[in-house]
């Protein structure tokens, strides 16, 4: 219980954090980020471009920005862009000017990305980037799971499959490693980690200043 006069430690300066989500397709990862945002207003989603075209359902600046060819290469030379990768034939990319803006502003932002801009990202703003890697119990779920979404054609899941090997072998280079076998329990995990990363001593910038204020009123 604070005591009478105790103003709290109100708020601190804190330089925004990058929380990357990246896992095979099939793995949950999506489902998680969409309920980790739920569950964290404050929590901004980054939004790729893609040369991809939208799937049923999918919004123009809510799930990507999709743009051509050409206009990807532009960007990438125009130094646009943080992190590249290409999947099953096709770009995706992670715009830099929304994101600096949101670290500057100690706003945190979610990536759903693989390891190719995992590491991309990693490489450009090391101080910044906390990273989970997602894995399904075991291979038979991540079939039924791809099976299960009835967007994918059954080349598309088995193209998908053999490229799950080879995605999973990238786990060692995360921060962090859940097993999503219960998606609440992932949940629940995603948020420890992303409280812990809140709180680390140098991400919080403001830290100083408020240690200084603590002693001049001892």
């Amino acid at each position: 219980m604070s005591e009478p006069g105790d103003s709290g430690r109100g708020e601190i300066a804190r330089r925004g954090l990058l929380l990357v989500l990246s896992s095979p397709s099939g793995a949950g990862k999506t489902t998680l980020a969409k309920r980790l945002l739920e569950a964290n207003p404050d929590l901004q989603l980054s939004v790729s471009v893609t040369t991809r075209p939208p799937r049923p359902g999918e919004l123009e600046g809510k799930d990507y920005f999709f743009i051509d060819a050409a206009e990807y290469e532009r960007m990438k030379s125009a130094n646009e862009l943080l992190e590249w990768a290409q999947v099953f034939d096709r770009s995706y990319a992670t715009p830099r000017a929304p994101v600096m803006a949101a670290l500057a502003a100690g706003r945190d932002m979610l990536f759903d990305i693989d390891w190719q801009g995992t590491r991309q990202l990693k490489a450009q703003l090391p101080d910044d980037v906390a990273t989970v890697f997602i894995l399904p119990p075991n291979g038979k779920a991540l079939e039924r799971r791809l099976q299960a979404r009835g967007s994918d054609s059954a080349e598309v899941v088995a193209r998908r499959m053999a490229a799950a090997a080879a995605e999973i072998e990238h786990w060692p280079e995360y921060d962090y490693v859940l097993v999503n076998s219960d998606l609440d329990e992932s949940l629940g995990g995603l948020q420890a980690i992303l409280a812990a990363e809140r709180l680390k001593r140098e991400r919080q910038t403001g830290m100083a200043d408020f240690v200084a204020g603590v002693l001049a009123g001892l």
